[in-house]
């Protein structure tokens, strides 16, 4: 605790001391207010107050309203002065729907609303009030009842309609489940109902408003010193209610009172922000997209409204942080709401940790290179993860931040993520407000941190053992024999020493000249991944019409061969090269823990798909129209028919309406995962002998691990014009330039994509687009009829300046039609 903390807290027992908490009723035997409390001079108060704080003593809410405090602090004289009158309805305590829509006919009648603003001032101020306040159990207002307007009737059972079909997405048990752990007391439509009536009066939203200043600091203390809500669950009861402002996002709020009420949410213990966010999972969409959108709005306005630097880090905007943490709760309950599927998991690969101590651990190195997945705390405790949403109802590209992904300085981020996460905040930690760009970037440090140690250790132990260092995970090989020098070099190293698969890689193709600085090794994975692809071999079956890859479940190959191509992969994000790979989406699901189920068929396997569709479908006799039973067929290698039984006997099973949905889950299982096991089993082998260390799967989801891999498929020339530098004479302005481009704009798909592989090694664009590749065009010389080169590592294209742009179009489309191999110039 800083003494700044310190100090409040010891004052706030001192005042509570000398002059009470102003509650008539108190029963705390530190407290002025309590009627057998002995009064205390000063010095002995402050004395007492000092005691009580190393005890941690209980602490009284204030009650602001009954006289103005000791320190002249007027924030709330405005909204809360005391009126000595019959009409003030000092007797309220806390609020009802009922006493509420009282005092507001009161106040209509009178055409004053100065009692309910004293009223409201003096519960929203003091959390223990506000805490009692629109009990379920409080008898419903009758002829004082806040009775809606049609059009709010209509609202509330459309939403309520809504919610219930979000919280019927859930499995039966996690259902009753959710509803039994997140049960609160609280009134959640009377709550809504008041707020209807009163955030249309403005006295009563300023009220609101310093209300939650004055409440917010001490709800933040009382959480993060004193356990209140371990001591009384109710206490969510506060931040229930006050979300259900909707308008907590205008500007009257996001100065003072939101970014001090986020920052008391953020200190709510795990077990409380899961119950909230099951509670606010019910809700449904518009009030779940309402509270996402309040706290992205405090976020951009906090960023737009400063200036950050390496010195002066987002990290440390206390506002930002916590507007990020609550964007957190709102997040998994939008997952919650959606489509979930927590059952069809893969199993992890056992890790085999050895006793022995490391070397990085005998450098002290061991918390920047500790292995095991992270766990986030919350996800842990609503025992849900990312990548077990389906279909949130909110889409996850919502939750990205563009204004704070702009300012985030990712090195330093990194840094927080990786050593400092005890002390200091990353926004890594909530990676679904970072974009795919961001998070690569994050990705690529960690890279980099890996490939510099692996380095460092060789280094060492060559010095320790007299022999040659050896800092690169270097592969020669043979063009005619790429796989099998490949096979057999990644084999060895796998085997005798895994963790030089984490150093930088060096590909040399024999009797070429080329020096790998990245171009030599994109050449490499697109060769690999030409040989190990083609059907000849019958490691991978292709669909015409999808354009996919799927394992062939009767491929005679060995299991290193599929180990890999894992390698590949995981090689490809390890050294930041993107892969011409056509995998379905659930290979990635399969790499990040999930099984195949029956949704994935959609794109894996389309017409399977439509078949099994139109099964659950039918409307008719299964049995008889049908006449499916439990076995099924498939083809093998050689296109010859391959019995299956689902069950045992599963041929003299049939399938009838009662057991049609069990018999597409074990089809699709049987697709998807058991006869695919031993190829996908070691082609994730592979995979996470490059990426086991990695916070890969922390970060990303399956769709952006394929980003990753594959690349955009969206290629912007445009974009990429305008970040291209130019050398040697060229500019943006230069003829031969303005000719260039006018070419590569006339160019077709397939020759764009031509250009692409020439320049860059890849036909794909990276994560995030053309426009984040740095192309530089060089001058090369006068007229010729020389041919365009390029220095793929580079990205560097080598352009002669050509006397007419006819002659620019074929010698260019020569270059990059036959260009293969690497040779020095």
């Amino acid at each position: 605790m800083n003494r700044a903390t310190a100090k409040h807290l010891i004052e706030r027992y001192f005042r509570q001391l000398t002059e009470g908490c102003g509650n008539g009723n108190c029963t705390n035997e530190f407290c002025a207010s309590c009627r057998d409390f002995r009064p205390l001079d000063s010095n002995s108060a402050a004395a007492k107050a000092l005691e009580l704080f190393k005890i941690n003593a209980k602490l009284c809410d204030y009650y602001p309203s009954f006289k103005s405090s000791a320190d002249g602090n007027s924030l709330l004289d405005s909204t809360m002065s005391d009126k000595d009158t019959n009409d003030d309805f000092s007797d309220v305590h806390y609020l009802t729907e009922n006493n509420i829509c009282m005092i507001l006919n009161f106040c209509e009648e009178e055409g004053d609303y100065s009692a309910l603003v004293r009223v409201i001032g003096r519960v929203f101020s003091n959390a223990e009030a506000l805490m009692k306040s629109f009990k379920k159990d409080e008898p419903n207002a009758t002829e004082n009842s806040c009775k809606p307007t049609d059009v709010e009737k209509q609202n509330d059972q459309t939403l309520e309609k809504m919610g219930a079909a979000s919280a019927a997405t859930l499995p039966d048990d996690a259902l009753s489940d959710a509803l039994s752990t997140c049960e609160v007391a609280v009134d959640i439509q009377a709550v809504r109902r008041v707020y209807d009536r009163l955030l249309s009066i403005d006295q009563v939203e300023a009220s609101l408003v310093n209300a939650l200043i004055y409440l917010t600091p001490n709800v933040e203390l009382d959480l993060e010193y004193l356990d209140v809500y371990e001591a009384n669950p109710d206490y969510l009861n506060i931040f229930i209610i006050v979300m259900e402002n909707s308008n907590l996002h205008s500007p009257e709020y996001l100065e003072v009172a939101l970014p001090q009420f986020c920052k008391a949410m953020s200190k709510l213990p795990v077990t409380a922000l899961a119950r909230l966010s099951k509670l606010w999972s019910m809700y449904g969409l518009p009030h779940i997209r309402r509270m996402m959108e309040t706290f992205q709005q405090l976020i951009t306005f906090t960023v737009v409204s400063n200036e950050y630097d390496a010195e002066n880090l987002v990290n440390d905007d206390e506002t930002v942080v916590a507007a990020t943490q609550c964007l957190k709760i709102v997040f998994y309950a939008s997952i919650l709401a959606g489509d979930v599927d927590v059952e069809h998991n893969e199993e992890d690969e056992e890790d085999t940790d050895s006793d022995e101590l490391t070397l990085h651990e005998l450098l002290g190195e061991e918390r920047l290179y500790k292995k095991g997945p992270r766990v986030d705390p919350l996800e842990k405790e609503l025992g849900i993860r990312t990548v077990d949403s389906i279909h949130p109802v909110i889409p996850f590209e919502d939750f990205v931040n563009e204004s704070l992904n702009d300012v985030v300085e990712m090195d330093k981020d990194f840094t927080f993520f990786k050593v400092n996460a005890e002390t200091k905040f990353s926004f890594q930690s909530c990676p679904f407000i970072l974009s795919v760009i961001t998070k690569n970037q994050g990705l690529y440090y960690d890279n980099r941190i890996r490939m510099y140690s692996e380095r460092r250790l060789t280094a060492l132990y060559s010095m320790v053992q007299g022999q040659q260092p050896n800092p690169y995970l270097k592969l020669k090989v043979r063009r005619d024999h790429i796989i099998d020098d490949a096979l057999v070099r990644l084999e060895m190293i796998s085997m005798e020493n895994p963790s030089d698969l984490k150093k930088q890689l060096f590909v040399e193709f024999e009797g070429e000249q080329g020096v790998d600085e990245g171009g030599v090794s994109k050449e490499f994975f697109q060769l690999v991944l030409e040989e190990i692809f083609n059907p000849d071999i019958g490691m991978f079956t292709y669909d015409d019409e999808t354009k996919l890859f799927w394992f062939n479940s009767s491929s005679l190959e060995n299991e290193a061969q599929y180990t890999l191509i894992g390698i590949v992969l995981g090689l490809a994000i390890y050294n930041n090269c993107i892969l011409d790979v056509h995998f379905p989406m659930v290979v990635y699901r399969k790499l990040m823990g999930k099984k195949g189920t029956y949704l994935d068929l959609s794109d894996s396997h389309p017409v399977l798909y439509q078949s099994l569709k139109g099964l659950l479908e039918y409307t008719g006799n299964v049995k008889e129209d049908m006449m499916l039973t439990f076995q099924i067929s498939h083809t093998d290698l050689f296109g010859n028919p391959v019995l299956y039984d689902l069950k045992d006997q599963g041929d003299q099973i049939p399938v009838t309406i009662e057991n049609r949905q069990e018999f597409v889950d074990l089809y699709v299982d049987y697709i998807l995962n058991t006869s695919v096991e031993r190829q996908f089993r070691a082609f994730k082998k592979g995979f996470l002998m490059v990426t086991n260390e990695s916070p890969l799967k922390y970060l990303f989801r399956p769709e952006e691990v394929e980003l990753l891999i594959c690349g955009s498929r969206k290629l912007d020339f445009e974009a990429l014009e305008k970040t291209t530098e130019y050398d040697g004479g060229y500019s943006k302005d230069s003829q031969i330039i303005k000719d260039f481009w006018e070419t590569i704009h006339s160019f077709g798909e397939e020759q764009k994509r031509f250009f692409l592989q020439f320049t860059t090694g890849t036909d794909r664009a990276p994560v995030g687009g053309l426009g984040k590749l740095k192309m530089i065009i060089a001058k090369n010389g006068s007229d010729t009829d020389r041919l365009p080169t390029s220095h793929t590592c580079f990205n560097a294209l080598l352009l002669p300046e050509y006397s007419t742009k006819e002659k620019l179009r074929e010698r260019l489309l020569k270059a990059i039609t036959y260009a293969k191999g690497f040779g020095m110039l």
